[in-house]
C-alpha cells in the first residue's frame, strides 16, 4: 500500500465525519402565539431558551411548499431570540426589515422555520420549527393555534377547523 493512500484515507474519514455531523444539526422547537397587535408571532419555547439563547438570523413561513413570508436580518444586525420577545408575522416592527407577506387564511396549516446564528451557548439549535394555523371560531373570528408535535389530525384538522 502506498504512503499517499495511507495518508488520504484518514483525511477522507475525518472530512466525512465532519459533513455527517453538520447534516445532523439539531432542530429546536419554535412557539407560535397571538401577537400583541393580533396575528401570529414567532419565538422559541422556554425549554429551548434554557438550552441557550440564539441570535436571530431569518424566518420563513410556508403553506405547503409555497413560501408566504420570509425575512432575513442583515449580517451586521441581529438580536438574541428569547421566549419573552416575539417576531410578528410580516415583521411589522420598526427595528425589523419590512418584507411583503401574503395574508394568512383560517383553516390552513402553515409551517414556520426560524434560522439562528450561534449565540453564546453551544447547545442552542441552528434552526427552530413549528406548525400552526388560524383557527376559525363560532363568532367568525380566527385565533392563532399551534400544532404541537405528536398532535393527531382528527376531524377538526388539528383544531384548525371550527367546532361543530
Amino acid at each position: 500500500m502506498s504512503k499517499a493512500f495511507r495518508i488520504r484515507v484518514p483525511v477522507l474519514l475525518v472530512c466525512a465525519c465532519l459533513l455527517a455531523a453538520a447534516a445532523f444539526a439539531r432542530v429546536g422547537e419554535a412557539e407560535v402565539r397571538e401577537g400583541p397587535r393580533g396575528g401570529p408571532c414567532f419565538t422559541i419555547t422556554p425549554r429551548e431558551e434554557r438550552l441557550g439563547t440564539p441570535d436571530f438570523q431569518a424566518i420563513i413561513v410556508w403553506e405547503g411548499a409555497r413560501p408566504v413570508w420570509k425575512m432575513t436580518m442583515p449580517t451586521e444586525r441581529t438580536f438574541p431570540l428569547t421566549f419573552a420577545m416575539c417576531v410578528p408575522y410580516g415583521g411589522r416592527v420598526a427595528s425589523l426589515p419590512r418584507t411583503a407577506s401574503t395574508p394568512l387564511a383560517p383553516g390552513r396549516i402553515y409551517t414556520l422555520r426560524i434560522e439562528a446564528r450561534p449565540g453564546g451557548n453551544g447547545r442552542a439549535a441552528s434552526s427552530y420549527e413549528a406548525r400552526f394555523c388560524l383557527a376559525r371560531q363560532h363568532d367568525g373570528s380566527a385565533v392563532v393555534h399551534q400544532i404541537w408535535n405528536g398532535e393527531r389530525e382528527g376531524r377538526r384538522m388539528y383544531g384548525c377547523l371550527p367546532p361543530d
